[in-house]
């Protein structure tokens, strides 16, 4: 769940202050007549309580009135979320969701060495050292957190599970030494690694577990978040960190937390120093710095176990038992020196000196104010991320891959072997298909993944393009020993295509020859084929790409700034320069007339002279159920739309958190939308579904069929917990391996990325549930993330590393839903670029749906007026920011009407409209509320009615009473 969000607590202190004054100053005034008008005053009695009653009457209808408008107005959507009906899951699909959760991790389980066959283990005994084991990694956190509300299954229980006895008092070492584990949150990092020092291990513990048995597990964890990046640099300004010992220091200066800490050294030692036989277990979604495998031949066995939800450490136990064969394979690479990352110079917080005329303030999570100015980031490694740099890179001589790679993408061990055979490859009519034949030549039953790249013909000085590139996969079935299967591969040759941003400003299929490779990961060959493209086709409006409804064509060229762009020319002569750390800290003039924010931009520079104001509160009869599976383009449309007011389109486009609101007029309900990304959860009521594995162990399986599945579990929950929308999945790229939300992304690979992405929103589609692709786009880091990141990037990368997941789940899987990013993309937010959520996300790939911001917390940089005319239709906000419209001009009333349609259209034709306009209760607070108003009145009428009756009586008694009042004194009549 997400944490409190200081500066939403101040903004709605700060909504409430005109209402809660005037409901003081009635009840004051109420109280200087009451003092004021005394006996001195007006010595008429009748007329003096008179106006005593009349004036508190006055006041309790005011202060009913101001009460009723605050809570109708800026607390509406608080308390519509807040008081909403708590639906929770089934029994039945709670029971289905832990069975496909847990079979989602068995096919994560990554084995990544395996000597001697030392996996599955020989004993059903086993010594679990690493206090890790104790505390293991389920999920990340913020958006990526798990719900309390079902039991987890911890990694020693999945052992236990497994018919495995682990050793107690080792267990309880761990427990008695730290029970919980340090908390990285959004705001607030504490990145203290508690490890018992190997001092601590007493002679008489090590003989009693080497007496319980001969086989040792070392557990090693690491944990990730929203908010924040984990430290390249340990003894960096401003880390957290405890040491486990007063003798000496867990890092040096340089060392990051995806290395070993000196006490998990000390611990490795002690154990192989022990034991012969060690497997070792990395529970993480970051890629681990694993270059002290070498010294520890000891260490027969590794297992990555990404983070593995609520009950997916079942399925580690049943791997280290041999229950289950692992099939998993890496989806990314592992270095043996990450600081040899391409992108590591070029990833973290990096500051303009020279932008304080585009500075701006805001309240801040702290709810504090903060003043902001724009920072950047240089995607300088271009087109090569991943493998991609890699492999291109031993190829060109550049680097060795042996010094360099410790274990490539796409690799992974089985407790069996498999063939591969590639059958004959066929191009014809613009496809590329052939089959692969996989057999299981061991004697354990398994499954196990074909993957294709290709490597493209190159010109030295020309487009740039990387020798190996994953352009189709497959998992077989389980195939028991000896039985085989076929796989049928079939592309489009312009999956092959690159992007041309400097000449044809297209992608682009040169003519020459196309390696086709079968491939057991990103660098082994198994056996390769050539298709020969005989003709250069430029892709264009008479022959688009990939299905583009209009052809593609350069949109970013600001984003590509004055960077220094990795090129393959002359063998990576540039490598040195490319990637480099920045030096320089200014931002260039051109981007400074561009870059806007809060304080520069001006709505009314962009309006349109020629716009007409549409028609608005129109009285046409027609509701949004009668919209159902209508065409977007339909002319029923029109009639809808002119019902609506400039107060219901504001509504529906400034107060979009965590769901979409109601318009009474047109049969609009308001309907609920859930964080994400491996589980439901609802931020208000507090309930949540079963917390799945990470979307890196999705990637790790390479089962697109699990990812579909996964998507229509999540669309199951979100009709048992009344939930329309799900945001997620997160499709941003593993640009760097210390990237804070890496677990909450697929790969480093963007097809795999967008395969696993895509099957994940069709499924959830099955069912009716919208899901809100996310962080659209270059959102590939948390660190300045809020603080006006220039993300630079050449077009070229942009479309063909971070775009491509996201074209993939509009085209493939049908995504009817957006979450647009934080960051700038050159010096433009995202949020506000027409470029990409216009031209690119709709006019190019045809996607029709709603765009969401990323949180709203107005960060200097978010305002409603300049969003909606880009494209994005809605702002995740709860309390009033910067999300409303403040401008009426024909040309912002035109862009509200169509963000209100985009809205529209993706509600009506979700689940809960399937059977016309869905019956909801009216929440609570309303009932009470309307409860207080007739209270009210009652209580007014009544009062009013004794009040002008007393009033009545004095004045009748006081014509009858002789007059007998002193000087001073009260007067009858």
């Amino acid at each position: 769940m997400l944490q409190i969000n200081m500066a939403d607590v101040v903004a709605v202190i700060n909504s409430l202050v005109p209402y809660l004054v005037t409901a003081g100053v009635l009840l004051l005034l109420a109280i200087i007549i009451t003092i004021a008008v005394n006996k001195k005053t007006v010595r008429v009695v009748a007329t003096r309580k008179l106006v005593h009653s009349q004036s508190w009457l006055v006041a309790l209808v005011g202060i009913v009135v101001a009460i009723s408008m605050m809570l109708s107005g800026p607390l509406s959507t608080l308390l519509n979320n807040a008081t909403i009906t708590k639906y929770e899951l089934s029994s039945s699909t709670v029971s289905q969701a832990n069975k496909l959760a847990n079979n989602v991790q068995e096919e994560a389980v990554t084995l990544l060495k395996n000597d001697d066959a030392n996996l599955p283990l020989s004993s059903k005994k086993v010594n679990v050292f690493g206090w890790g084991s104790t505390n293991p990694v389920y999920g990340g956190t913020g958006s990526g957190a798990m719900s309390d509300q079902y039991p987890t299954v911890s990694m020693l229980d999945g052992m236990k599970k497994a018919g495995l006895t682990t050793n107690s008092q080792l267990t309880k070492l761990y427990t008695d030494y730290r029970k919980d584990r340090p908390q990285v949150q959004m705001f607030a990092q504490d990145w203290t690694l508690p490890e018992v020092p190997a001092s601590q291990y007493s002679d008489s513990l090590m003989n009693q577990a080497k007496s319980f048995s001969d086989q040792a597990v070392v557990v090693i964890t690491r944990v990730g978040g929203e908010g924040a990046d984990l430290p390249t640099n340990m003894k960096a300004k401003g880390i957290t960190y405890t040491n486990n010992s007063k003798d000496y220091e867990d890092f040096k200066d340089g060392e990051g937390i995806l290395q070993l800490s000196q006490t998990e050294r000390d611990m490795v030692k002690l154990v192989t120093s022990n034991f012969k036989n060690v497997t070792l277990i990395y529970n993480g979604a970051n890629a681990f710095q694993f270059d002290f495998l070498k010294d520890y031949p000891q260490i027969k066995s590794v297992l990555w176990c990404p983070p593995a939800g609520q009950t997916g450490f079942t399925a580690l136990g049943e791997v280290l038992a041999g229950k289950v064969n692992p099939s998993g394979k890496t989806s990314d690479t592992f270095l043996k020196d990450l600081t040899k990352s391409v992108s590591y110079n070029n990833f973290g917080g990096f500051a303009y000196k020279d932008a304080d005329a585009m500075a701006a303030s805001y309240i801040g999570f702290t709810g504090k104010e903060q003043k902001s100015t724009p920072t950047f980031v240089n995607y300088s490694e271009g087109i090569y991320v991943g493998y991609k740099f890699y492999e291109t890179a031993a190829s060109e001589g550049l680097i060795n891959y042996n010094d360099v790679v410790q274990y490539p993408f796409g690799y992974g061990l089985s407790y069996t072997d498999f063939t591969q055979k590639m059958g004959k490859v066929a191009y014809s009519n613009g496809k590329v298909s052939f089959k692969v034949t996989v057999t299981n030549t061991g004697k354990t039953a398994g499954k196990d993944t074909v993957e294709i790249y290709y490597n493209p013909p190159y010109t030295n000085g020309g487009i740039e393009k990387a020798t190996k590139n994953l352009v189709a996969f497959e998992k077989t079935k389980t195939l028991e020993p000896g039985a085989s299967q076929t796989i049928s591969i079939s592309f489009d040759d312009d999956a092959m295509a690159s992007y041309d941003e400097h000449n044809a400003k297209a992608y682009v299929l040169e003519k020459g020859d196309y390696q086709i490779m079968l491939q057991s990961d990103s660098h082994t060959v198994i056996d390769e084929q050539t298709v020969n493209v005989p003709k250069t086709i430029t892709y264009s409006s008479s022959n688009t790409h990939n299905g583009d409804k209009t052809a593609a064509t350069n949109q970013f060229s600001n984003a590509e700034g004055d960077v220094t762009y990795l090129s393959r020319a002359n063998h990576f002569a540039n490598y040195a320069k490319a990637t480099a750390a920045p030096t320089d800290y200014t931002m260039s003039e051109a981007a400074k007339k561009e870059f806007t924010n809060n304080n520069l931009y001006k709505a009314s520079e962009s309006d349109n002279a020629s716009d007409k104001m549409p028609t608005t509160g129109a009285k046409n009869g027609v509701k949004l159920a009668d919209l159902r599976g209508k065409s977007y383009d339909d002319s029923a449309w029109d009639k809808l739309l002119d019902e609506l007011t400039f107060s219901d389109m504001d509504n529906l486009i400034a107060n979009g958190g965590y769901g979409t609101q109601a318009v009474k007029s047109i049969g609009k309900v308001q309907l609920t939308d859930a964080d994400g990304p491996a589980a439901l959860n609802n931020n208000f009521t507090g309930v949540g579904s079963i917390g799945f594995p990470s979307s890196t162990s999705f990637a790790c399986t390479w089962n697109k069929d699990l990812a579909k599945q996964f998507g229509k579990m999540i669309g199951q929950m979100a009709h048992d917990m009344h939930v329309a929308g799900w945001y997620a999945p997160a499709m941003n790229i593993h640009r760097n391996p210390y990237s804070g939300r890496t677990f909450e992304y697929f790969s480093e690979d963007s097809l795999l990325s967008g395969a696993m992405a895509s099957n994940e929103i069709a499924g959830a589609k099955t069912r009716g549930v919208y899901s809100f692709m996310k962080h659209f786009a270059l959102n590939d880091q948390e660190t300045n993330r809020n603080s006006m990141l220039c993300t630079w990037a050449n077009e070229q990368s942009i479309r063909e590393i971070y775009l491509k997941p996201f074209e993939m789940s509009v085209k493939q899987g049908g995504a009817q839903a957006v979450m647009s990013s934080f960051n700038y993309i050159g010096p433009t937010y995202a949020g506000a670029s027409s470029n990409l959520l216009n031209t690119v996300l709709r006019d190019e790939w045809g996607f029709r749906g709603f765009v969401l911001t990323d949180y709203f917390g107005g960060y200097g940089y978010q305002n409603a007026d300049q969003l909606v005319r880009a494209g994005n239709d809605a702002m995740l906000a709860t309390t009033k920011v910067t999300n409303h419209i403040t401008d009426k001009s024909a040309t912002s009333v035109k862009a509200m009407r169509q963000a209100a349609k985009n809205i529209l259209y993706v509600t009506v034709n979700g689940w809960q409209y399937a059977n016309g306009t869905p019956s909801v209760p009216t929440p609570v607070w309303r009932v009470a509320m309307y409860t207080v108003w007739g209270v009210t009145a009652v209580l007014f009428v009544g009062l009013e009615f004794l009040t002008i009756k007393r009033y009545i009586k004095r004045r009748n008694e006081a014509k009858t009473a002789v007059p007998t009042a002193s000087k001073g004194g009260d007067v009858q009549a």
